[in-house]
């Protein structure tokens, strides 16, 4: 029954929206370069599949590069982070800085760096994505129980044996959030990246309909990249619940008990 709870608001609220965009634009007569209906948008899609399948895969393989550079950096910086606290002071401040600069700021010196193609798509997708994982698994190891700790210690247990032993599944709650956070992100800033400096992908599908006034394409990229976001949010989370099963049994318990079932 859970899943129904949280499948059918949403899907429903879905729905809704849709029937209200259909509505709108049979009502007030837009033009269809203002604001297409839903039926334009599906139609566009299908007249234009060949040249969508090589966009959504080159933003695919710019995610997926992007997202393991992002994984490896983020969760190297944080692991620095927990074994140095001189190497937290300062990097953590350096971390909250770089997410104050504008990625379209940035994006024009990676053209300039590396040209136009993937590259700077890439860094585009890695200086979105490794804040997230960085902060979150950096404070996921920072709290495990102090009982457990200590009570290893008082076994004798080495440095390294607590942190794989307590400290770094401690934080698996933690990165799996940020890890949800950064994928998320991940499309967007491919798009973004393809946009200002790519040579192929959705961001140029997008922005060549932008340049041609074909506004149902636009809205078809737009589409795609949310589902692709959505999709790959899910995968995380179906990967979180494989990986975890004992953290969602003690949530899970945690509710029954707040509801007094026993």
């Amino acid at each position: 029954m859970n899943w129904r709870r949280d499948f059918i608001p949403p899907t429903a609220l879905i729905i809704f929206l849709i029937l209200s965009w259909f509505f709108v634009t049979k009502v007030t007569g837009l033009k269809p370069f203002i604001l297409p209906t839903p039926l334009d948008v599906i139609e566009a899609g299908l007249r234009t599949r060949g040249l969508l399948l090589d966009a959504i895969g080159t933003t695919l393989l710019s995610t997926a590069i992007g997202m393991t550079l992002a994984l490896l950096t983020g969760l190297g910086i944080a692991t620095l982070m927990d074994l140095w606290p001189l190497v937290r002071r300062a990097l953590y401040p350096i971390l909250v800085a770089s997410q104050t600069v504008q990625i379209l700021a940035i994006a024009p010196i990676l053209v300039i760096w590396f040209g136009f193609g993937i590259m700077p798509t890439i860094f585009i997708v890695v200086l979105s994505c490794f804040f997230p994982l960085a902060v979150s698994t950096a404070d996921g190891l920072t709290s495990a129980d102090p009982e457990l700790l200590a009570l290893l210690r008082a076994m004798g247990a080495t440095r390294r044996q607590i942190w794989r032993m307590v400290r770094l599944p401690a934080a698996l709650p933690s990165f799996f959030s940020g890890l949800r956070i950064a994928i998320t992100y991940s499309v967007v800033a491919a798009t973004v990246g393809e946009w200002v400096g790519g040579s192929s992908g959705l961001g140029m599908y997008m922005l060549r309909s932008k340049n041609a006034l074909a506004t149902d394409q636009v809205f078809v990229a737009m589409l795609i990249t949310t589902l692709l976001s959505i999709a790959l949010f899910m995968l995380v989370y179906g990967i979180e619940r494989i990986v975890l099963p004992w953290y969602y049994s003690a949530q899970r318990k945690e509710q029954w008990d707040e509801m007094g079932i026993y």
